[in-house]
């Protein structure tokens, strides 16, 4: 067996991921109409909160089963299903509502995404920031810190992620550490440093929960409080396992192709409940802006540029178990993609999101961005000027709002994020700016986008490209200034 690699954030792995070009890099994107994502990214409350009732309705009825089952054989299934419920089917609603995809609503987002946190004993805020550098880096060696099966993988690091009697306690003893102030390195390599004070108060509220289903326990001389609160963490975590293994396991590491690290697996329709449809992880990869409920719809759109996905569970565990038996002789070793089809245009695709103006056509000292019928309402276009990017977006009321191309976090390109109101968010990591102002209004964002006034020429919109600091916007009622 050849010796693995390190796998520790900030090991020898990443200064030459870095080198290589692998940190916070631009990743394939498949051809989709622009207009056809706008409609796949918008978000609703109706879908989420009956998702979320029926399985919060489950988790309580099977729990009532439980506790009614005391002293009986039947109590074991009961629980079976209740920390199933709690410690595996709350980690695809920690995931979505960690997005702010799955509600529209900001509120209902945060509310069970902390639930969900608690429920699988992770901080909010490490694994809020967590999230963000594995989709940045997913599956980079050094840089993602949510890689699960490391190369090799042996049957015994495998059972341990099914049941983790080792990885749970660690997870509470690092719990424990940050409540006494205690940030170990890898959590402040992404965590900024003004959010790393919310670990410690996070800490803290896990303590007191925890120990207040311990010492109930201890006073009543029973462990079912346990059962309810603390240990479904740990026995129902096979099933979100179950669902993870699907993701990236066996799949290649450090490149910038989310069709060769990650994995679609279809599903029949409980295990998409079960898995709030993440079953079409390349889609979420590629599109973190598109909501659980609409990425059956975004797999049809993309689907012909993606590498073909496993019929079913049952095969794709197949496909694993193999990879990870040549992987354990051979960690070098990858599942062969070679059937990925190449997009038109070549090789790297990218959403074509409207025009590119002429470089350097300007007159007046203006730079012509484009007509001025597009975009259309709640759309974006981007718009290179140069060697410079830029992003031209249509509020609802008509608004015309130019603003910096690339998001001032991840550099993604803001075009192909989703218009939301007066906000737009980032396609990347889901931050947000509110487009009237400028102002990042929701992390990982927190540097504002710089705004430049526009007018309309000759039925085109024109700018002289100089930041203000100042909210700036073209207002419909404007009319056309003659040149």
């Amino acid at each position: 067996m050849v010796a693995g690699r390190d796998y520790r954030v900030g090991g020898p792995e990443a200064p030459r991921a870095a080198a290589a070009g692998l940190v916070e890099a631009e990743w394939f994107r498949p051809p989709i109409d622009p207009e056809r994502l706008r409609q796949l990214q918008v978000r609703g409350n109706a879908r989420a909160a009956v998702d979320t009732a029926a399985w919060l309705g489950l988790l309580a009825g099977f729990g009532y089963l439980a506790f009614i089952s005391l002293g009986t054989w039947w109590a074991i299934p009961a629980f079976a299903a209740y920390g199933a419920l709690y410690g595996g089917a709350g980690d695809s609603r920690w995931h979505e509502c960690g997005h702010g995809t799955a509600f529209k609503a900001k509120w209902l987002n945060d509310v069970v995404y902390y639930l969900a946190s608690f429920m699988l004993l992770r901080q909010p805020t490490l694994w809020r920031w967590s999230h963000v550098r594995h989709h940045t880096d997913t599956i980079v060696v050094g840089r993602d810190a949510e890689i699960i099966f490391p190369r090799p993988s042996s049957p015994l690091s495998v059972a341990q992620v099914f049941l983790p009697v080792l990885n749970v306690p660690r997870m509470v003893v690092r719990t424990a550490k940050h409540a006494l102030g205690r940030i170990d390195d890898e959590a402040r390599s992404f965590v900024p440093a003004d959010e790393l004070g919310k670990l410690r108060w996070e800490s803290w509220a896990y303590i007191a929960v925890l120990s207040g289903a311990t010492a109930w326990s201890v006073a009543a001389w029973t462990i079912v409080p346990l059962l309810y609160v603390g240990l479904p963490t740990i026995y129902g975590a096979w099933l979100m396992a179950f669902f993870a293994m699907t993701q990236h396991a066996g799949l290649q590491e450090d490149v910038l192709d989310h069709r060769l690290n990650t994995r679609t697996v279809y599903m029949n329709p409980v295990l998409r409940f079960l898995y709030s449809n993440m079953n079409y992880h390349v889609e979420h990869h590629i599109f973190p802006t598109v909501p659980y409920y609409a990425l059956p719809a975004l797999h049809q759109e993309v689907r012909h540029h993606l590498a073909p996905a496993a019929p079913n569970t049952w095969s794709a565990y197949r496909d694993i178990a193999t990879t990870m038996r040549r992987q354990w002789r051979d960690p070098s070793y990858d599942t062969p993609r070679d059937e990925l089809p190449t997009p038109p245009g070549g090789g790297r695709a990218f959403v074509n999101t409207g025009h590119n103006v002429w470089a350097g056509d300007h007159h007046d000292g203006m730079f012509d961005l484009g007509p001025a019928g597009e975009p259309a309402p709640g759309g974006g276009r981007r718009v290179d000027v140069g060697d410079d990017t830029y992003a031209l977006f249509r509020l609802d009321d008509g608004t015309l709002v130019c603003s910096q191309g690339r998001c001032t976090h991840g550099q993604a390109h803001l075009a192909e994020g989703a218009v939301m109101g007066d906000e737009v968010e980032c396609p990347k990591h889901n931050g947000r700016f509110d487009l009237r102002s400028g102002q990042a209004v929701r992390r990982p964002a927190t540097v504002p986008l710089a705004l430049y006034p526009v007018e309309i020429r000759n039925g085109r919109v024109v700018s002289a490209l100089q930041a203000q600091p100042a909210p700036s916007a073209l207002q419909p009622q404007t009319k056309s200034v003659p040149t």
